[in-house]
């Protein structure tokens, strides 16, 4: 089990910083009740889970695939297009984030068989209504769902190691769940065993033949502990134009922050430091897979995943060493079509505006992927 008890340290005093008192006691209760009573839960699941299920001593990890890049890039379209080959891959549902235990995931599942056997669906249609209170107000922008593939950095979330922390408390120049490459090796290594040890119980659950699939932005920052963590994995890095992805990403945290109402100048100094974040989001994958030429990576242009995801799926998996089966060709043409329809538009909007960006600026530091993609042609007046 892993637990960053100097990160929940420096939560709990920056909540003491809050205005509000609703909003102070409602994070002291997180903190200080919650997340110690999960954290401690997990723990003792953790423990229990070679002792009641032996097998999870003969599991493996291999050669896991990593869908990272610059949130709002098409890593979710990516990640749920390659999950939808369910015979090949295994990956988390959002609810298993937040069970991370062997233990728990089948005390779950078990409840749930119980619930659809002798109460007739009861509890499922509470949770699912309680599912769509939940992510209503969201969805339009990014869709979630209990039972959908979700990133793997919420198993951290109890362990106060969670990029979710920064949507509670947008302190982002003094909290930094980024740079984990940057952390001290012990440090480091502590966090990814534990990330290691969720994976490997998520793999048993779902059966040890599978492949590990996982989708995370911020993983951006930490390939290289990921590549030390899993010697064999395997990339995939969808690259979308920044003057559309970093405005969207800033857009989608001034909603998750201004539906807590905190004060215009915190978010505004917040959202500088994402935004410069997000330029190393582009820049740093690549710099570090360059220093290992023997990993294997397949880079994606967001316009040729909405426009032919088939033909992409099908180069990003000759890319890894793959090959389509024929059930995944199937669902490969299904979505071909979806995309003819145009499936894949939003609703969500924004601007370069909105944030004080300069469209000049981001082409200047983001220059060499600018001729790479070519995405001048995306934008004349830019």
């Amino acid at each position: 089990m892993y637990f960053d008890f100097r990160t929940w340290w420096r939560l709990v005093t920056l909540s003491a910083q809050e205005s509000s008192p609703r909003r102070r006691l409602r994070l002291y209760y997180k903190l200080l009740l919650k997340v110690p009573v999960v954290a401690a839960l997990n723990a003792l699941c953790f423990f229990l889970d070679p002792i009641l299920f032996p097998a999870l001593r003969r599991t493996a990890i291999h050669q896991p695939v990593f869908v990272i890049g610059h949130a709002r890039s098409g890593t979710t379209l990516l990640h749920r297009l390659m999950h939808a080959d369910s015979e090949r891959f295994s990956a988390f549902m959002y609810w298993e984030l937040f069970a991370p235990s062997l233990l728990q995931k089948k005390v779950v599942r078990w409840v749930a068989r119980g619930d659809a056997a002798y109460l007739g669906g009861r509890l499922a249609r509470r949770v699912r209504a309680h599912e769509a209170r939940v992510f209503r107000a969201s969805n339009h922008i990014h869709e979630m769902g209990y039972t959908l593939p979700e990133e793997d950095d919420f198993l951290l979330t109890y362990s106060c190691a969670s990029g979710y922390w920064s949507v509670q408390l947008p302190y982002m120049d003094q909290l930094d769940f980024f740079h984990v490459d940057q952390r001290p090796a012990k440090a480091r290594r502590r966090l990814m065993n534990y990330y290691r040890e969720c994976v490997r119980r998520q793999f048993c659950m779902n059966g040890g033949g599978k492949i590990h699939l996982s989708k995370n932005p911020t993983f951006c920052g930490r390939v290289e502990s990921l590549i030390e963590c899993f010697p064999d994995a395997r990339f995939v890095l969808p690259y979308r134009n920044p003057l559309e992805t970093i405005p969207s990403l800033l857009k989608l945290m001034k909603f998750s922050w201004k539906a807590r109402h905190f004060d215009e100048t915190r978010m505004r100094r917040s959202l500088a430091v994402m935004a410069g974040i997000s330029f190393e989001s582009y820049t740093l994958p690549l710099e570090v897979l360059a220093r290992h030429p023997q990993v294997r990576r397949s880079i994606v242009d967001y316009r040729e995943l909405v426009a032919n995801p088939r033909a992409t799926i099908e180069q990003v998996y000759a890319d890894l060493g793959m090959q389509v089966s024929a059930d995944f060709a199937t669902v490969l043409e299904q979505e071909q079509a979806r995309a003819k329809a145009g499936a894949h538009e939003t609703r969500h909007r924004y601007s370069l505006d909105e944030f004080g960006l300069d469209a000049a600026d981001i082409r200047t530091r983001l220059g060499e992927l600018f001729e790479r993609f070519g995405w001048d042609a995306d934008n004349p007046a830019a």
